[in-house]
């Protein structure tokens, strides 16, 4: 760590070994989890996996799942600004921008006013207010 409490980035990258561990997923915290988790499969077609009132997850068989869990006092992400910052973003990789960008804003999202990436990827917001991008593979 630095001195600043951050990790800093590696100096060289280090020779692929065996890994200590494998991403099994990723937690997204919000409000509510159901109305998250339906947004998010409507975009990816993920299946429902798990689901309470607490936490819902969504699996594609890969073996990585992507949760939602409720939290209390949860705030949204003021994206681009960092007042309450972004916390993560996701980027799905999509066959045609602009049909996947008109899909998406269809289930829900909204698009920002700042968009950095010009024509190469798009930046939308879910419900809970975290940006995702969307970007041509």
């Amino acid at each position: 760590m630095t001195t600043e409490g951050r990790y800093a980035a590696p100096q060289t990258w280090m020779e692929p070994t065996m890994p200590i561990a494998t991403l099994r997923g990723v937690t997204v915290d919000c409000t509510d989890p159901g109305p998250l988790a339906r947004f998010y499969q409507e975009l990816t077609d993920m299946q429902l996996g798990y689901a309470s009132d607490e936490f819902v997850a969504l699996t594609d068989g890969s073996g990585r799942d992507l949760g939602f869990q409720r939290v209390d006092g949860y705030r949204a992400p003021r994206w681009p600004g960092q007042d309450v910052p972004q916390q993560l973003h996701l980027d799905l990789e999509v066959a045609d921008l602009d049909a996947a960008e008109k899909a998406a804003l269809g289930s829900g999202a909204v698009r920002p006013d700042h968009q950095p990436g010009g024509d190469r990827w798009r930046v939308l917001l879910d419900s809970a207010g975290h940006p995702f991008c969307l970007l041509v593979g």
